[in-house]
């Protein structure tokens, strides 16, 4: 099995210097992976100090980062700690590349037997943490093999994984590299303890701690304050296509709209302005004080901003729900926004969890959405269906202090 792993490593590596010259994020998962060895082994070099310790956190992509990073940010905080983080996907690096929380940013090297061992020759980790469901098998057993603590963090695991099937004995093997899975809710534990584990905690999920801190140090807009008045505004993140054209079709004619995009690139963003041409639309890049407050949408052309413009809506409209799932709803949560999304949710705890409980709204058509929305409107289902969200969040916060009081870290 091993073996037919590690092909399967080689032949992913081809296909991507096969796309590279077609598709950017192909490009650039290829181009930020050459020379990794040299310019991580300077880097390294030059973070060394007598007494330091040296902790490696490894994320896939942005959303792991940001449940990772309470617990980067608290280790980083401790003297004499050098934190490097890795990122596998793009789409995580190129955004968080200039991250100041870490010493090191950089790319993970594919996970072949030759690379695992390099990169850790070279990095020499004090202790690993990947985030969420990270599983490279090679870089795992060269961990095992150096003895180096690892910990899973923020961990979740479902019943239909292939380690918890009849033929997922050999993935189920390597979790033994791992010194601790600390875990988002009590069936993921019970999963492992199935499969032999018992080296497990409930701890929740990092994410609340990130998305409770974020509000607690919210940024103000001034330009998004002009943009809404005294008028209800939704606030609809990450989204594509499919819920633009929702939006744009249902859009009520008194709720403002500022809807940041998933992807920012020119065509899109013409094409979201196509979309609500009848709308007085406007791009954030163009809004000046004098004309925010005339439009009735505001389309976000920038990276950074959506975390904090949920203090402004009233409700929220999360995107990814007509595709492979939904993107991150604990941001808008954590500001008590009841929270609109499309019908593929349900792998995603926090919102079943809030559908049930009445904190947000899973649609999956314009009859649906403009139901919800007229349902919004009566102010006593507004106000609960907010004190739920918010509440959802303030009850689960702290699954970082408890990973910290758990893991004792030597240099």
């Amino acid at each position: 099995m091993r073996i037919l792993y590690n092909i399967s490593i080689h032949v992913y590596k081809i296909l991507i210097t096969a796309a590279s010259s077609l598709n950017p994020k192909a490009k650039l998962w290829l181009d930020g992976r050459k020379n990794i060895f040299e310019k991580l082994a300077s880097s390294v070099s030059s973070l060394r100090t007598p007494g330091s310790t040296l902790i490696w956190f490894h994320c896939a992509s942005l959303g792991e980062f940001e449940q990772g990073r309470p617990l980067i940010e608290k280790y980083k905080a401790q003297k004499d700690v050098k934190i490097l983080l890795t990122f596998f996907s793009p789409s995580g690096y190129e955004i968080r590349k200039d991250y100041k929380g870490a010493d090191l940013v950089c790319y993970l090297p594919a996970d072949t037997p030759s690379n695992a061992k390099r990169f850790l020759e070279i990095v020499k980790p004090s202790a690993v943490f990947f985030v969420k469901y990270e599983f490279w098998f090679n870089y795992l057993a060269e961990l095992k093999k150096y003895d180096v603590p690892t910990y899973l963090i923020s961990g979740i695991f479902r019943e239909e994984q292939h380690f918890f099937k009849f033929y997922g004995s050999w993935f189920r093997q390597q979790f033994s590299s791992f010194t601790h899975f600390f875990l988002q809710d009590p069936r993921s534990e019970e999963l492992l303890h199935s499969i032999g584990y018992r080296n497990t905690t409930v701890t929740g999920d990092t994410r609340f701690d990130r998305v409770s801190e974020i509000a607690k140090n919210v940024r103000p807009f001034p330009l998004i304050e002009k943009f809404k008045g005294g008028q209800d505004v939704l606030i609809a993140g990450s989204t594509w296509k499919e819920d633009e054209e929702l939006i744009a079709t249902a859009l009520p004619e008194h709720v403002k709209l500022v809807i940041a995009p998933h992807e920012i690139d020119e065509k899109h963003i013409e094409a979201i302005c196509a979309l609500f041409s009848k709308q007085a639309v406007l791009r954030y890049s163009q809004a000046t004080e004098s004309n925010a407050a005339q439009a009735q949408v505001l389309v976000i052309d920038n990276i950074g901003m959506l975390s904090s413009l949920y203090q402004y809506g009233a409700f929220a409209f999360i995107g990814g729900g007509f595709g492979k799932g939904i993107h991150n709803i604990l941001e808008a949560a954590t500001f008590g926004l009841p929270i609109i999304f499309g019908p593929n949710y349900e792998k995603f705890k926090e919102a079943v969890d809030l559908v049930k409980t009445g904190g947000a709204f899973a649609v999956s058509g314009k009859p649906e959405f403009q139901n919800v929305t007229a349902l919004l409107r009566d102010q006593q289902v507004l106000r609960t269906a907010s004190h739920i969200s918010k509440h959802y969040v303030e009850s689960r916060t702290g699954a970082t202090a408890k990973i910290m009081a758990a893991v004792k870290i030597n240099s």
